[in-house]
This record gives C-alpha cells, structure tokens and sequence, in this order.
C-alpha cells in the first residue's frame, strides 16, 4: 500500500515510522526544505524518532522523504498532519487546504484521505470533503474515502506512544469508517470508532480543554499561594494521595505546543460564530495561562531586587525553550514570551535546550551548553522546561539565584513558581 503522510513533524514522522515498520510504502511530504534534507541524510529532529529508526527506513527502500507532492501520485491512502494555528483569534486553516489541494489530483477511486490536524467540528465535511471533489470531479464517500482521526501522540512520554495509545477514527458515512478503520488497524493496538467526524473532531478538542482549564485553575492557586504564603506543591502532593474526584495538575510558565493555547479556542470561536455565545470558560483559562510568562519575569524580578540587582543588563540563563518536556517543539512556547519581556527590559539571555532545532530558535537569546562556568556567570536561572537530561545537581550545586517553575530543584538559592 502505498501511504502518503503530509506534514513530518511530530506527529506525521512517528506515524511514517510506524507504517514503514508495518509494510507500507511511505512518502513522507513535508514543505519545509531543511527538515526534508536531514530526513535524506537520516538526522531525526522529533525526539520520539531515533536516528537508527530513521535510517532503517531508509534503507528498507520504503520510505521517501519529499517536498513535491509530485511524488504522491496513485497512493492508496493519505494521513494529513499538518499545523492549524489561529490567526486573529480564528482557525487558519491554510495549511489544510494547502494540502488538500496538492493531494487532489493524485486521488484515485478506491482511495483513502484522512485528516488527523485539531480542528473544529465539521472542518473534515466542511473543508476538506469540498476541496477533494472539486479536485477530482469524484464524489466523497462513494468513489473515495476520508475521515477524521484525532492525533493523541504525546511527545516525550515513555509509556504511552503512537501505538498503544487507543486511536478515535471515524467516516464521512459507513463504508468510509471502515475504510479508516482498516487503515488504522495496521498503525496501532485499539481503534476506537465513533459515528461521526464531528464527534471524532469534538474528542480532540474535549481532551485539550479539559486540560487547558485544569492548567489555567492550578496556575492561578499557584498564584495566590505565593502571596498568601503557602506551599501549593506540598498542598498539590498531598491532594494526589486522594484515590478518587481528583486529578493532578501542576503550575507552570504558561502552556504551549500546537494543542493547549490553540484547541480550546478553535471550539470558543465556532460556539460564537455559531451559537452566538461565549465560551466563558476558555476564555478565562486563556486569560491566566497567557498572563504566566508575565508573571514568571514579575517574580524573576522581584528575586534579583531582594539582591539589590536590576533585571537590565543581568546575566539570565533559561533551562528549556520547548513547551514540554523532553522535546524539541516550540511552537507557542511559553518561553518565547519570557523571552520576549527579558529582552524588552535589556536583560542578556542564556537559553540550554539540547532537543530545539537552532534554525528555529529566536534571534534575541543565545543557545549554550549547560556548564559550571555557564551557570556562575548568569545572576539568575530559570528552569523552564524540565528536560530529563538537564544535570540538575549541577544546577543546585553551581547556581547563585533559582527561579524554578516546575518544582525539580531543591536548595536555599532555589524560589518556587
């Protein structure tokens, strides 16, 4: 079978791993040049994709990194996996189209499209059902097939993956869920199918919000505990001992990624163009994890005047760029923003961050290695993104200021979200 998998980020790449390792033919499409040329050479930039798993499917002969979509002609199936960001407040969903159009003339009868990008619901009926028949002159779910199937990869996390993660699927009708189905069922463990695309796509955006709003709520106790004087970790430890009606939140800078600070407005923005109402609880979430990195640069602030020293000019070395850890991603990173306020007040700025790709990291900071000398020369650390790999007892041992957002360090220099 012949697959095509438009967008090699971190969700498309895994799933043309795993389907190369299942026996299809891939053609993995993405438009971005650079990542196209280090897939040629093997050089894996998603840290759930090895180098030696990369290059094993290369050398198997079976897949094909690309940028034209030339090379898509006669699949059997497509899995679109590329970014839906807002733009002003509203879903951009260029890059859909954009890869909806450039897989039309390559449909033939029998064919599967599938679209696993966040978006609202009806986008799959609405969007890309009209672009593939005006494409083709081919009707939807009679002489092709498509679906919705909502990307769950969480990047970093060791125990759940692309394939033991149950897997939402659905159809445009009955013969196309089967259709997806079966793809599916050769890609993961569980399939979990659903009657509708728009139930499908309102899963995806029910799981992110959910975790949004939680995020937001524990961000603003985290808030308040500081100024009353409490220790919200120890609270948060003791309340996950409680077996049931609860459910362990952390703060943090702010949330990030392709789904928290976008998913959640994609379902505000369609109750209101709809339905004419507010989505009040999205709204509120949004205002307080937006107004994180604000508050983080407040309390770094706050810190070095204790010490008699000024945010302008100082030495800050931040510990983590992406959103999450153990990841190269930083697409709406909160720490872009920290950055930003850092950089707007003269403060000269350090960032450690061995998974981001260099090409992608803003102008205004300066990759280094994670050394003695690195953190003695900053007036502040900031640890931001908790990767695995940061030596943490270095940290402690060498830092002379700490502000710690994720509760990972531990020393009387250390001050906690």
């Amino acid at each position: 079978m012949r697959l095509v998998v438009v967008g090699q980020g971190y969700v498309g790449l895994p799933v043309a791993m795993r389907a190369v390792e299942a026996g299809f033919f891939v053609i993995g499409l993405d438009t971005d040049a650079v990542r196209v040329w280090s897939l040629k050479d093997g050089k894996s930039y998603v840290d759930d994709v090895s180098a030696e798993q990369l290059q094993n499917a290369l050398a198997s002969g079976r897949y094909l990194p690309t940028d034209s979509y030339d090379d898509a002609q006669a699949f059997s199936a497509a899995i679109v996996t590329v970014p839906t960001p807002l733009k002003d407040s509203a879903p951009d969903l260029q890059h859909v189209e954009s890869a909806v159009r450039g897989l039309a003339p390559h449909l033939r009868p029998g064919a599967t499209v599938v679209l696993e990008s966040t978006s609202y619901p009806g986008t799959t009926e609405e969007v890309v059902v009209p672009l593939l028949e005006e494409g083709t002159g081919m009707v939807a779910g009679q002489d092709f097939s498509v679906g919705y199937s909502p990307e769950r990869i969480d990047p970093g996390n060791p125990r759940w993956n692309l394939v033991n993660t149950p897997k939402v699927v659905s159809g445009i009708n009955a013969a196309s869920l089967v259709a997806v189905m079966r793809l599916y069922d050769r890609l993961v463990d569980t399939t979990v199918p659903v009657r509708t695309t728009k139930a499908a796509e309102l899963t995806k955006l029910l799981e992110n919000t959910f975790r949004h709003v939680n995020i937001a709520l524990i961000n603003e106790i985290a808030v308040f505990a500081h100024e009353l004087d409490v220790d919200v970790w120890e609270a948060i430890d003791a309340a996950t001992t409680k077996p049931f009606g609860y459910c362990r939140f952390t703060p943090g800078p702010g949330v990030g990624g392709h789904c928290l600070p976008v998913d959640p407005s994609y379902l505000s923005w369609q109750v209101k163009r709809d339905l004419k109402r507010d989505f009040r609880f999205v709204a509120l979430a949004n205002d307080i994890n937006d107004r994180m990195p604000d508050y983080v640069v407040q309390r770094l602030t706050a810190a070095l005047n204790w010490r008699h020293k000024a945010l302008h000019d100082s030495v800050i070395l931040l510990l983590g760029l992406a959103y999450k850890p153990n990841t190269g991603d930083i697409r709406e990173s909160p720490v872009l923003r920290v950055i930003d306020q850092l950089a707007a007040q003269g403060a000269v700025i350090r960032v450690v961050d061995s998974h981001v790709e260099p090409h992608r990291c803003p102008e205004s900071m300066k990759l280094v290695e994670l050394t003695e000398s690195e953190l003695r020369q900053a007036d502040a650390v900031v640890l931001l993104t908790d990767h695995d790999d940061v030596d943490y007892e270095l940290v402690s041992r060498s830092a002379t200021l700490v502000l710690d957002t994720r509760h990972r360090l531990s020393g009387r220099q250390v001050e906690y979200l």
